[in-house]
Parts: C-alpha cells; structure tokens; sequence
C-alpha cells in the first residue's frame, strides 16, 4: 500500500510502551539535507509528544546514505541506546548509483537491526525526484521522519509486551 492511501501520522497509540524510559539515537545523512533536516525534525516531534525527554534523544550526523550502516552500527553497539533512527535521501539519479546504494543501506540497517537485536529503523527516502523527497519530509505526504519516530515507539512497546 502506498503512502499516499495510509501512513503513521493517522496511527493509534497501541504499543508505545513506557516512552518516558526510552533513549533513542537519531542517524542523520548530511546529503540532501533539506530533506534530511526535515526528516529529524519529524522524528523528534514524535518521540518528544509521547513524552521521550529531549536528554533522552541524541543525534549523530553522517556524511551520505551509505555511512548510515556504519552510523547505526555505532549507535546500536551502545547498551543505554534503546532504538536507533536512520534517517536519509537518497534521489534517483542518471546511473545504477540509486540502485546500489538503495539496496545496500537497507540491507545494511537491517542487518544491524538483527545483530543488535534491537530496533534500527529505516527512515530513508529512495524518491526518484527531489519533489517527491519535500512531499514526503513534511509536504502532502506527510513526514517519514515523523512516521520512523512513531515505528521505533511501537517496536519498543512490543518487545515490552512480550516481557
């Protein structure tokens, strides 16, 4: 389903767990940086309006996309870090760049996700167009960023569940 028929913003509050507790790293590509910006801002109104204190959340920039794999990584490996954020652009260009990058960043984060076993999130835009980003870091189509605060919320209230 695409974002344009549903996505976070319009959620429910089931499974946001003990907010309050929570310390959640934000990883943030400098490229595209309009977007990216954009996209962190979302994210901490999130967690800040379900009562993560802003002590709680700290924020790490990285070059590109592609260091956000390693940026996460880094995060993750910090035992008081309860979720990670990865937040990017990535904007279709002229060659396969797109593709490699794309695919490697999303493998990459999920693969930190898994060794880590905790929540990395994938708030990286892969938009063929720089239109499209803008729509989707605050424009028609909401704020991604705002959506990957909400989801790294929701994974943690679930892993708190099943204790």
């Amino acid at each position: 389903m695409s974002s344009v028929d549903k996505n976070l913003n319009q959620h429910n509050a089931r499974y946001l767990g003990n907010s309050e507790e929570f310390k959640i790293a934000l990883v943030v590509s400098e490229w595209n940086e309009e977007v990216t910006e954009a996209l962190k801002e979302g994210a901490i109104r999130a967690l800040t309006e379900y009562q993560v204190p802003e002590e709680n959340i700290t924020v790490h920039y990285v070059p590109g996309s592609y260091e956000l794999i390693l940026g996460s990584q880094w995060q993750a490996e910090n035992e008081f870090i309860d979720a990670v954020i990865s937040l990017g652009c990535v904007i279709q260009g002229e060659t396969r760049h797109f593709d490699f990058i794309c695919n490697a960043v999303a493998n990459g984060i999920k693969d930190v996700s898994l060794e880590f076993n905790k929540p990395v999130i994938f708030g990286v835009l892969t938009t063929d167009n720089m239109e499209q980003a803008r729509e989707r870091a605050g424009g028609k189509h909401g704020n991604k960023g705002y959506e990957a605060g909400i989801t790294a919320l929701k994974m943690l209230g679930l892993r708190e569940s099943g204790k």
